[in-house]
C-alpha cells in the first residue's frame, strides 16, 4: 500500500515546516470499499453496517524496518450476513467507526464480491506499507 492520503501528506509537509504532527492513533483500522475513495477521502462508498456485520478492523503493523511495514496479524473482518458487495479498494483509517475518522492510506485491490456467508481476510504480511 502506497497511497497516502492528503490529510497524512499534509501533515508530513507541515511537519517539514516546523509545525507539529497531529497525534499518533493508539490504534488504525482496514477499511473496506466498494468505490475507492480520493486521495482526499472524498467520493468513496464504504461497505454497509446495516444488516451486513460488516465493522472496520484493527490492524496490527510491525515496527518500520526500510521506510516498510506489514501487518503481523491476519485482519479477519466478520462473517457477511449480508452482501458486502464487490471490494475495490482498501483504506488505513485512524478510527473504527465506519464513514468517520482520517483516511491515511489507499490503494485499489482485485475486485472480490463478499457475499452472504463470506469472509474478508488479509492474511500476514499481505497489507504493506512503503514510504521509501
Amino acid at each position: 500500500m502506497s497511497d497516502k492520503s492528503t490529510y497524512l501528506a499534509n501533515a508530513s509537509v507541515n511537519w517539514l515546516r516546523g509545525t507539529a504532527m497531529p497525534t499518533a492513533p493508539s490504534t488504525v483500522y482496514l477499511a473496506l470499499y466498494t468505490t475507492l475513495p480520493a486521495a482526499d477521502n472524498t467520493g468513496g462508498t464504504e461497505v454497509s453496517t446495516s444488516g451486513t456485520a460488516y465493522a472496520r478492523q484493527a490492524i496490527t503493523l510491525s515496527a518500520a524496518s526500510a521506510g516498510a511495514t506489514a501487518n503481523t496479524v491476519a485482519v479477519t473482518f466478520p462473517v457477511a450476513t449480508a452482501n458486502f458487495g464487490t471490494i475495490v479498494g482498501v483504506t488505513i483509517m485512524d478510527s473504527g467507526t465506519a464513514g468517520a475518522g482520517n483516511q491515511l492510506y489507499r490503494k485499489a485491490i482485485t475486485s472480490i464480491a463478499i457475499n452472504t456467508s463470506d469472509q474478508f481476510v488479509v492474511a500476514i504480511g499481505a497489507l504493506t506499507l512503503t514510504e521509501a
